[in-house]
C-alpha cells in the first residue's frame, strides 16, 4: 500500500490488518528521510522543487519488502501540491496595492518582498534595502510598458546543459525547458564507499547560472508553450536595461545591477545605453578620446573575437591611450603593423626595469605636435609608465600609476613619490595649455567607486592614504574628474578582478579616469564608461571634448 504525503505531513490511508503489520516492520530510517525530503521540499515553498513541467505531479512513497527500502514515484493529478503552493504565494501578495503605493514596501519584511519578488519573477536575493530597490525598478518599468525581458543567450545556454545537470535542475522540479518532463524526487542513498548523497548535495552541484534561467524561466507561465515561445523571441533591441536584481537580462549586462554593500540613498547603477550622450551635431568640433588597461595587449590581440576591433569600429575615437601593454621595445613594431589604417601616429613606451611588465602608450589618427616619455625623472622612467602628446588645443597624458602592491609594500613610494611629482609635471604643462590624464590611476578615490569599501580599507587603491593623496595632488591642484562630474550619484566600475567571478555580479573599482583641467570641464560633453568591452579585467573608458 503507498504512501501518500501531503504538506509535508504523511497521511496513513485505512489498511488492511496484514498491510498495518507490514508498515510496522518497515525500517524506521528509511521512514525518516523519504518523510523529512517531502517535508523540506513543502516548507521551502519553492516552485522549482515542485513543479516546471506541464503535468501537475504529487509524490507517493511505495515500500518494497524484497528489496527492503522505499522507492518514490509520481501520480498525475489535477490538485498538485504544487499549483496548491504557487496560488497560496500569489495570493499573499497585494501587488496592485503596492503598485499603487510603493511606499509600503518599506514596511514589508524581508521574507514578504521575497515572495512578492518570486511571484513576478525576480530572482530575491540581497539585503531589504536590495530587495525594494529592484522591486521599485520593476513597478516603473511594468507601468512603462516594459516587461522583465529572458535574455535569450541564457535560455540558450540552459539549452546546452550536460545530461548531469539537466538531471540535477530535474531533481530540483525538472527542466525549465522541457514541459514534459515530470518532477522525480529521489530519496538519500549509499555508494559503494558508504558516501550519503542526498537531495541537498544535488542541489548543490546545479550552478548559479542554471537556477537564474530556471527561476525567470518559471514566472512565464512553462505550461505554455505561447509562454516560451513569447519567452525566445525577446532579446534586448538598444532600450534600457531594467537593471532590477534578477532580471534574466542582468546575466549579460550585469553593470546594470546596483552592486555596492553599502549603498547610499539615490545611488544608481551606470548604464551605458541610457546614460550616454547622444553625439554632438553633426558640424560641431570635437575629440574622442578612448582609454584601456590592456593588461597585455599581445594577448589582448591573440582572441579570437577581437575586442580592440570591435572599439575601434564602435567608437571610431580619434586617440586611443593604452595602459599596462606588457611589450617589450622588440615587440613594438611588430604591433604598428597590426594597427588600423588611419591610426597612423602612435607612440609607445616600455619597461626596461622589469621586461614584459606595465608599458603605456598612444595611438591616434592625428598628429600630435610634439611627444614625451615618462617625468623626466629617472627614478620613475624606468618602468614605461607615461606617455605625453602635445595636440593644438591641449595636453594628453596616458598614465599607468604604480600600484601599491601586497602588503602595501609600494605605498610609500606611490604618495610620497609619484603621486607628487606626476602632479608637480601636471601643473607646469598646464602653464601653457589645458592637460587631460587619462589612464589606470589605481585608485578608488570614494565608496562610490567601490563594491565594498568597509572590507577593503587596507587594499591597495582604497587605503586612507591613497584617496587623499588623489585628493590634494589631483582633484585640489584644479583638474576635475569628469564621470564623476556628470553622473555624482552613479555607481559605475572599471575594473573586476579575475577572482570569484567579479565581472558576472558587478563587484568592480572604478580605478580609470579622465581628469581635465578646470579650464576645459565644460567642453566636455560626455564622459563614459564601456563596461560591455570584454578582453581584459578592466574595460574602456571614454571622453568626447568640444573644441
Amino acid at each position: 500500500m503507498p504512501l501518500s504525503l501531503t504538506c509535508g505531513t504523511l497521511c496513513l490511508p485505512r489498511l488492511a490488518e496484514d498491510n498495518r503489520k507490514n508498515l510496522l516492520e518497515l525500517p524506521s530510517s528509511k521512514f525518516r528521510i523519504q518523510a523529512t525530503l517531502f517535508s523540506k521540499a513543502r516548507q521551502m515553498g519553492s516552485e522549482r522543487l515542485l513543479s516546471s513541467s506541464s503535468t501537475s505531479a504529487s509524490g507517493y512513497l511505495s515500500y518494497s519488502r524484497r528489496k527492503g527500502k522505499w522507492n518514490a514515484s509520481t501520480n498525475n493529478t489535477e490538485n498538485s501540491e504544487a499549483n496548491i503552493v504557487k496560488e497560496d504565494v500569489r495570493k499573499s501578495v497585494d501587488l496592485d496595492a503596492v503598485r499603487a503605493d510603493p511606499s509600503r514596501l518599506h514596511t514589508m519584511t524581508v521574507q514578504e518582498l521575497r515572495t512578492m519578488m518570486r511571484s513576478v519573477g525576480i530572482m530575491a536575493k540581497g539585503n531589504k534595502q536590495d530587495l525594494v530597490s529592484s522591486l521599485k525598478s520593476f513597478f516603473d518599468n511594468d507601468e512603462d510598458g516594459q516587461d522583465p525581458l529572458v535574455d535569450k543567450q541564457l535560455v540558450e545556454k540552459t539549452n546546452m546543459f550536460s545530461k548531469r545537470k539537466r538531471e540535477a535542475c530535474g531533481s530540483l522540479g525538472g527542466s525549465p525547458l522541457n514541459s514534459d518532463t515530470t518532477p522525480q524526487v529521489s530519496g538519500s542513498r549509499r555508494t559503494k564507499k558508504g558516501q550519503q548523497q542526498n537531495v541537498e548535495a544535488t542541489k548543490k552541484s546545479a550552478n548559479l547560472e542554471e537556477n537564474r534561467v530556471i527561476e525567470t524561466y518559471m514566472v512565464l507561465d512553462v505550461n505554455s508553450s505561447k509562454a516560451k515561445e513569447k519567452a525566445l523571441s525577446r532579446t534586448p533591441e538598444g532600450g534600457a536595461s531594467t537593471g532590477f536584481v534578477g532580471s534574466a537580462r542582468t546575466a549579460s549586462e550585469p553593470w546594470a545591477v546596483l552592486a555596492h554593500k553599502k549603498p547610499q540613498h539615490g545611488w544608481i547603477p551606470y548604464n551605458p545605453q541610457t546614460m550616454r550622450l547622444p553625439p554632438l551635431p553633426d558640424g560641431t568640433k570635437s575629440f574622442k578620446l578612448m582609454s584601456w588597461n590592456v593588461n597585455g595587449l599581445r594577448a589582448l590581440l591573440k582572441l579570437e573575437v577581437c575586442s580592440a576591433l570591435e572599439l575601434a569600429q564602435k567608437e571610431n575615437f580619434d586617440v586611443l591611450c593604452l595602459q599596462e601593454t606588457k611589450l617589450q621595445e622588440k615587440d613594438v613594431e611588430k604591433i604598428k603593423e597590426t594597427l588600423l589604417e588611419g591610426y597612423d601616429h602612435s607612440f609607445w613606451t616600455c619597461s626596461v626595469a622589469k621586461l614584459g611588465y606595465s608599458g603605456t602608450a598612444i595611438i591616434s589618427r592625428v598628429k600630435p605636435l610634439s611627444v614625451r616619455y615618462g617625468l623626466g625623472i629617472l627614478d620613475h622612467d624606468s618602468e614605461g609608465r607615461l606617455v605625453t602628446v602635445e595636440f593644438e588645443k591641449f595636453y594628453l597624458l596616458s598614465a599607468y600609476v604604480p600600484n601599491s602592491g601586497d602588503g602595501l609594500k609600494r605605498l610609500s613610494y606611490r604618495i610620497e613619490k609619484w603621486d607628487p611629482s606626476l602632479s608637480n609635471y601636471m601643473k607646469e604643462l598646464q602653464k601653457s595649455k589645458p592637460v587631460i590624464l587619462t589612464g589606470d590611476l589605481n585608485c578608488a578615490h570614494q565608496e562610490i567607486d567601490i563594491h565594498d569599501p568597509a572590507g577593503n580599507r587596507r587594499s591597495a587603491g582604497f587605503t586612507a592614504e591613497e584617496r587623499e593623496s588623489f585628493g590634494v595632488n589631483f582633484l585640489s591642484n584644479g583638474f576635475v574628474d569628469t564621470f564623476r562630474h556628470q553622473h555624482p550619484g552613479v555607481v559605475g566600475y572599471t575594473y573586476w578582478g579575475y577572482r570569484h567571478g567579479a565581472r558576472a555580479t558587478n563587484k568592480g573599482w572604478r580605478l580609470d579616469y579622465f581628469l581635465v583641467s578646470q579650464c576645459i570641464a565644460d567642453e566636455v560633453h560626455d564622459s563614459y564608461i564601456c563596461p560591455e568591452i570584454t578582453g581584459s579585467d578592466h574595460c574602456p573608458i571614454g571622453l568626447v571634448l568640444k573644441i
